[in-house]
């Protein structure tokens, strides 16, 4: 049965929806708040709360077609990628999923089905492996699904066994392999010839019945649940009567796309596959939201972009080429990713710039390598030249193994981690950490109630106090501690907003929150108390209202700020970051070029006519799939719950946010710009200000402005044309300076010539001069080389506590005397240093008084050259 990957894709999903299953869109390649995964490499990820119990979603049952990479750290193919026939760093797991639902009988059933009656796959092609002890699924496979038992291979704890970590929940696994036939070698699993290319895995269903103690201990789960993976390429590639992967309809037009583009005839060329492979996991990672950079996810991205550039290098490419591939891939997969064309106009400038700044760098690196193979002794690349050319050119050390492997060498890997450790150490000894020994764990069982969205002051219950990162029953004046309260109008920092300040009074005591942070559920108070408190007390809890007002302003000009942004420069802004403060806002968006004038100029006029309509602010509690239906951004990154605050200003705006805003937009008052600026590749900054801080700027530029117009002695209306004027006619007084200060030059340059001597037949002239500017001493001593026709010339200039130093070797005697040694050593002696070339050189030095011994020292030094 022959279908595209399309309609595989679809029809997976299809038939789990139609065994009750939900099916959920496939989450972002960057984990939502999980700091133990690069990127998103299984379609279990986005479930790994359902799975643990911390989350309940509603439904138990789900279905999904998950995009993957793994292309670093421990789940790493980059290497593989076009000398296999099934590696890739971006592929697609289709997956279904049970929690605490159905188990072993039902999943087994569920993919036989699906292989067998669906995608019509002869039984007779499939092979079944278990878990050595699990007698249940094997049971279920020979005697309930009719499978022959000489095609189930009990296999060990090595592959059939699952496990999240050394602790926790865990359970065998079950695995279908397609025989693709006797013509190609290899045996079935189990076997000696196991790692041929004739069974392919194409899907493998983990039955997590167990938890894992530190001891080894395997407790039975209340709830065991049902985690599987298809990998939809290898089961395109089996359905479309291909072996390898890379033959599959996707790849076989990115293919054909990419040879066009590059007039390459070979569409075997293994380096086609590795483009074809590279735009998928570049194109998809950047429409994600990942840059190219030097750290994490960042350098691995850049990594796998340099290295499709490379092989394009390779097959000929004579310009940037790699972004106009994007299109193919848009082509290709957008019907089921609109994002990527959504995203089009950020992904081909990430590419098209990476492409242009790496290309400056390739050929140097590639010529410094190619040098140092050919001297080679032996066939291992010193890890020193590995890291140099790492660290120095930014080749990628994937990307240097490439070139080892094609000419039959290896790397000296640990001579490479040697030289990285070190490196990683000079990094952590030229930093400073520090450690905040007031932070600690709360309790798990403590949890705040937020009030402050319509309180700005509350009566609550201190639940625990943490003193010197301890929980403890009480604290003493003076003392700094975190407080947890039951219920709290402070606002804690998270989503860029800043936390809230203010008191707590208790029967006369004060304790002054000086910062308001989340810890788990917890909202945790920072401050010192002027009395004692304990565990129990009652307290009123009352922010600085004034403070958390103008924080409300900037932040809710954020949002303003980030739609007017989307508006003007495109749909490819996306927040990166933000800090909101009570002075200013701070907003980092995804942006690959400096904002114009113009631009900032109509970004900053929408946001202010949006303030004059004066919107109504509507907050909505919303679940998260109705709130993105309508319209409304969510944070790059960011882990919602399945309710979310909604955010709403008129129509212009409509965000998922927990924090603090105005009213209506008129509240803001004015919405100033103050600056713009690169923080990263890819990622610019703004900077503004809003209500009173803004009136105060534009008062302060008004002041300003009055000031330089009363010193230019002109009306306001005029200031623009009589500053330009007076710039014109200070350009034209510096020209007709310079010209005076060179007549000066060549007339003190004449009268130095009479001053010169000779030294075994050679004109000398070793003199101290006056009266001319340090940036004419070059022109000097042009003209007087000139007129001395062969000689060498040093002068020396004074000025304050500093000498300035040139020397000059006429092109006839630079063969004896070279003009860099003599600078040097007259610098030496005056507390400098210096070099440059053998006919022309120039120094400093910090001893104007020993100049005249030094210009004495000449004759003798140049006596020793002739």
């Amino acid at each position: 049965m022959k279908m595209t990957t399309a309609e595989i894709r679809q029809a997976f999903l299809d038939f789990f929806a139609s065994k009750q299953h939900q099916i959920v869109d496939s989450s972002s390649l960057v984990p939502a708040n999980d700091p133990t995964l690069l990127f998103t490499n299984a379609g279990m990820n986005q479930f790994k709360d359902c799975f643990l119990g911390l989350e309940d979603r509603g439904y138990y049952r789900a279905t999904s077609s998950q995009r993957c990479v793994r292309a670093g750290g421990k789940h790493n193919d980059l290497e593989n990628v076009g000398y296999t026939a099934r590696h890739h760093t971006f592929f697609e797991m289709l997956g279904n999923f049970s929690f605490g639902d159905y188990f072993k009988e039902d999943a087994i059933q569920f993919a036989w089905a699906f292989l067998t009656d669906v995608l019509k796959l002869p039984k007779e092609k499939l092979w079944v492996t278990v878990y050595t002890e699990d007698d249940e699924a094997a049971d279920i496979w020979i005697n309930k699904i009719g499978v022959n038992p000489d095609r189930v291979s009990r296999i060990g704890a090595k592959d059939n066994f699952w496990s999240m970590g050394d602790t926790g929940p865990c359970g065998p696994c079950t695995e279908i392999f397609y025989d693709h036939g006797e013509h190609i070698w290899g045996g079935p699993p189990g076997t000696p010839e196991e790692d041929g290319d004739r069974y392919i895995e194409i899907w493998n269903l983990v039955f997590m019945q167990y938890n894992r103690h530190a001891d080894g201990k395997m407790e039975p789960l209340p709830k065991p649940s049902v985690d599987t993976g298809m990998g939809l390429e290898r089961i395109a590639a089996i359905l479309q009567g291909v072996h390898s992967n890379y033959e599959i309809d996707i790849f076989e037009h990115l293919i054909k796309d990419i040879a066009k583009l590059l007039e390459v005839d070979d569409l075997s060329a293994k380096s086609l596959r590795v483009i074809a492979d590279h735009i998928r996991s570049c194109g998809f990672l950047i429409a994600d939201g990942v840059m190219p950079s030097n750290e994490g996810r960042g350098y691995v991205l850049r990594r796998i972009i340099r290295r499709a550039i490379r092989h394009g290098n390779q097959l000929g490419a004579k310009e940037v080429f790699f972004w106009r591939v994007y299109q193919s891939l848009i082509d290709q997969m957008s019907d089921a990713y609109p994002e990527l064309k959504t995203q089009q106009v950020m992904v081909e400038k990430v590419l098209r710039l990476e492409e242009e700044q790496f290309l400056k760098t390739l050929d140097r690196g590639l010529t410094i390598l190619n040098d140092a193979l050919a001297e080679l002794k032996g066939d291992v690349i010193p890890g020193e030249l590995v890291f140099k050319l790492y660290d120095t050119y930014g080749f990628p050390v994937d990307l240097t193994n490439d070139v080892a492997r094609e000419r039959g060498f290896t790397l000296d890997e640990a001579g490479f981690e040697t030289e990285m450790a070190a490196q990683r150490k000079r990094a952590q000894d030229a930093s400073n950490f520090g450690k905040d020994y007031n932070a600690a764990e709360v309790s798990s069982e403590n949890a705040s109630e937020f009030t402050g969205y319509e309180l700005e002051k509350d009566s609550s219950e201190i639940i625990e106090i943490i003193h010197n990162g301890q929980a403890v029953q009480s604290i003493d004046a003076d003392q700094k501690a975190l407080i947890i309260l039951k219920n709290t109008p402070f606002y804690a920092e998270s989503g860029g907003q800043i936390g809230d300040t203010g008191y707590f009074i208790s029967e006369g005591n004060v304790f002054e929150v000086q910062d308001t942070i989340k810890i788990g559920k917890a909202f945790a108070h920072q401050g010192v108390t002027l009395k004692g408190l304990s565990v129990g007390d009652t307290v009123e809890a009352k922010i600085d209202s004034t403070r958390r007002q103008s924080i409300k302003l900037n932040h809710s000009a954020t949002h303003l700020l980030h739609a007017a942004l989307r508006q003007v420069l495109g749909e490819h802004v996306n927040q990166k970051g933000s800090l909101v403060l009570s002075d200013k806002l701070r907003f980092d968006f995804s942006h690959f070029e400096a904002v114009t004038a113009d631009e900032l100029k109509r970004v900053e006029d929408i946001v202010n006519q949006q303030i004059r309509e004066n919107h109504s602010l509507t907050t909505r509690l919303m679940a998260i799939d109705e709130a993105k239906k309508a319209g409304a951004m969510a944070l790059f990154g960011e882990k919602y719950d399945d309710e979310v605050r909604v955010v709403s200003m008129g129509e212009f705006s409509i965000e998922l946010c927990g924090g603090t805003h105005v009213q209506r937009t008129g509240d803001i008052g004015l919405f100033k710009i103050t600056s713009e600026a690169g923080i990263a590749a890819g990622v610019r900054r703004i900077e503004a200000i809003t209500g009173q801080a803004a009136c105060e700027y534009v008062s302060q530029l008004q002041n300003t402005f009055a000031q330089l117009s009363a010193t230019l002695k002109t009306d306001s209306n005029s200031v623009l044309e009589k500053l330009t004027q007076m710039l014109e006619k200070n350009k034209k007084l510096e020209k007709d300076l310079q010209k005076l200060q060179d007549k000066l030059s060549s007339q003190a340059g004449s009268d130095l010539l009479s001053s010169a001597t000779e030294v075994s037949g050679v004109k000398l002239l070793a003199s101290e001069i006056s009266g001319v500017a340090p940036k004419a001493l070059r022109t000097t001593l042009d003209q007087l080389k000139q007129k001395i026709g062969s000689g060498v010339i040093v002068l020396g200039l004074k000025g304050d506590n500093k000498v300035n130093l040139i020397a000059g070797v006429t092109d006839d005697l630079t063969a004896k005397v070279k003009a860099g040694e003599l600078v040097a050593m007259v610098a030496a002696q005056v507390g400098g240093k210096g070099g440059g070339r053998a006919d022309m050189a120039q120094a400093g030095g910090s001893q104007p008084d020993n100049l005249g011994k030094a210009l004495e020292s000449v004759h003798s030094w140049l006596a020793t050259k002739l």
